[in-house]
């Protein structure tokens, strides 16, 4: 875990309250202003989950936007309270434009933010929002300005701290299910047009491997149908561990097969290789895997692809093609390659 010793002590802001995957993407930025000063991240209550233990954070200031720091009020509250934080440079990872309000209403004198965000009005410094970029390089330029070299791999690789509770409950599960090596399934996303009909066929179609489902309790059904096809190598997590011990069991996998959703960022915070499957949008798109070997999957021929900039809840075509037509037998060929 990397020490940091600042050469400033005057604190930055980082924040971010936009979805899971966005808070992943942020540790690169969050590492590299950790080198000038310490840092602090407005996050939500789940963001504060994931990003627990971060060497490069000082402190974690929860952000519940939509619960108990929801309308006016809450923004009027959390503007209150990082006044007091002395906050000299805010980082607008997160474009609205309640952040954006926010950030002036605590007074912060300089907000950098990208030139497309909602909130752009009211930033004093906007960095060009690079379309064809990853979205941790596009974070990353928000420290180090639009002229900087490109950056290394490493450099923008998301970074997550699983501690010693998360390895305990991964070794808890683990203990007694072996045989081979060890494949991660994540069937899951909020967005219903990014969930890869074909991971029970995936499962049938490779034998000799341990199989993990993870995700959360939302996606039991679709993991109690992929565990039915081979019970005794398939384990089923999915609603049983937090995400910080979602990550460390990913890091125990040789290989993590998901769709375009969080767990693909969270292997990329443990370095785990991923196979992350793209339907209704594209890794062009800057969201796809970062951790060394990855690989995208998608069918690339349909006239249609891309189609929404997250995922629309039901295909708008009606055939939904992107995914169905990704055959598990391709997916499988490409997992046997990672593993070998």
């Amino acid at each position: 875990m990397p020490r940091f010793r600042y050469s400033s002590l005057v604190p930055s802001l980082v924040i971010q309250t936009s979805f899971l995957g966005d808070t992943i993407l942020t540790t690169p930025l969050l590492a590299t202003l950790a080198a000038r000063g310490p840092v602090d991240a407005v996050v939500t209550p789940l963001g504060a989950t994931i990003l627990r233990g971060n060497p490069a954070v000082r402190e974690l200031v929860v952000f519940d936007k939509r619960g108990a720091d929801a309308g006016l009020r809450g923004v009027r509250r959390m503007a209150s309270r990082l006044r007091a934080g002395g906050y000299t440079t805010a980082y607008m990872a997160q474009g609205s434009l309640r952040s954006a309000v926010l950030a002036r209403a605590a007074h912060i004198a300089r907000r950098v933010g990208f030139d497309t965000s909602a909130g752009r009005s009211l930033y004093t410094e906007r960095v060009h929002y690079h379309r064809e970029q990853h979205h941790a390089e596009r974070l990353w330029r928000l420290a180090a300005g639009d002229d900087a070299p490109s950056p290394d791999a490493d450099a923008i690789r998301p970074r997550l701290y699983p501690g010693a509770d998360e390895r305990a409950q991964v070794d808890a599960l683990l203990a007694g299910f072996t045989g081979g090596p060890l494949v991660g399934l994540a069937p899951g996303s909020i967005w219903g047009t990014k969930r890869w009909p074909h991971f029970a066929s995936l499962v049938a179609a490779i034998d000799g491997v341990r199989f993990a489902i993870i995700g959360s309790t939302e996606d039991s059904t679709v993991a109690e149908t992929v565990a039915s096809v081979a019970a005794d190598r398939v384990l089923d997590v999915t609603g049983r561990l937090s995400l910080l011990a979602s990550a460390e069991l990913i890091s125990r996998c040789a290989v993590l097969v998901a769709n375009d959703s969080a767990p693909t960022h969270l292997a990329s915070g443990v370095g785990t290789p991923t196979i992350t499957l793209f339907g209704p949008t594209v890794p062009e798109f800057g969201f796809g895997p970062l951790a060394p070997r990855s690989e995208t999957l998608g069918v690339d021929a349909l006239p249609c692809r891309p189609c929404h900039p997250h995922g629309p809840r039901e295909c708008p075509m009606g055939h939904f093609s992107c995914m169905r037509s990704l055959e598990a037998s391709r997916v499988a060929a490409r997992v046997r390659n990672l593993l070998a």
